[in-house]
């Protein structure tokens, strides 16, 4: 499964949500510099959704701020997480 991300590093604090055109948005205080935002992005996706950090991967956009992250396991458990939070935050 691969999941879109617009990613804003150096917010003031790390935040994840879907936008009213439904773009999720992560927020992460980490500098990018050396792949931190990235790591921190993967470590806010992983804490949302309650899968672990090794899960998911930048597979496109590594560099960019619209990145594509592949989000690894069971396609069912993985939607009906995803799916909760965004009940619970869209």
């Amino acid at each position: 499964m691969t999941v879109s991300v617009h990613v804003q590093p150096r917010a003031r604090r790390n935040a994840l949500e879907l936008s009213a055109a439904g773009v999720l948005k992560a927020a992460v205080t980490a500098a990018p510099e050396d792949g931190k935002a990235n790591v921190a992005v993967i470590a806010l996706l992983a804490a949302a959704w309650r899968i672990p950090k090794s899960a998911i991967a930048v597979k496109q956009g590594a560099v960019a701020r619209d990145k594509v992250f592949s989000v690894t396991g069971e396609p069912g458990a993985l939607e009906s997480r995803i799916g909760e939070w965004i009940d619970g935050n869209g």
